[in-house]
C-alpha cells in the first residue's frame, strides 16, 4: 500500500516527501478532530467513581496524610501480612 502511494505522488523526490508529510498531517488531523471526539463518549476514561469518607475536601479517607497510618478497626484490613514474603523459596530446578 505504501509503495503504491509513493509511486502515485508527483514531482520527484521533493514532491513525494512533501506529499507524504501532507498526507500524514491530514491523517493525524482527521483522527484528532473527527475520529477521537466521536469515540470519546464510548470509552470509559471518565468513568471515575470516587467516594470520600471525611467531610473535608482534599483530606484522604481512611488514614493520616502525613504518616500513612490507618485508624484502628479499619474494615479494609488485609487478610495477609504485607511486611514479609510468605511464599516458600523456589526449589532448585537441577
Amino acid at each position: 500500500m505504501y509503495s503504491f502511494i509513493w509511486r502515485k505522488l508527483p514531482f520527484g523526490l521533493a514532491g513525494k516527501l512533501a506529499g507524504s508529510v501532507l498526507l500524514a498531517a491530514a491523517t493525524v488531523a482527521l483522527l484528532w478532530y473527527v475520529a477521537f471526539p466521536w469515540a470519546e463518549p464510548l470509552l470509559p476514561f471518565d468513568d471515575v467513581q470516587v467516594t470520600q469518607d471525611s467531610g473535608v475536601p482534599g483530606e484522604p479517607s481512611g488514614g493520616d496524610a502525613v504518616t500513612g497510618e490507618t485508624p484502628a478497626g479499619d474494615e479494609h484490613d488485609l487478610p495477609y501480612d504485607t511486611d514479609q514474603n510468605n511464599t516458600p523459596p523456589p526449589s532448585p530446578s537441577r
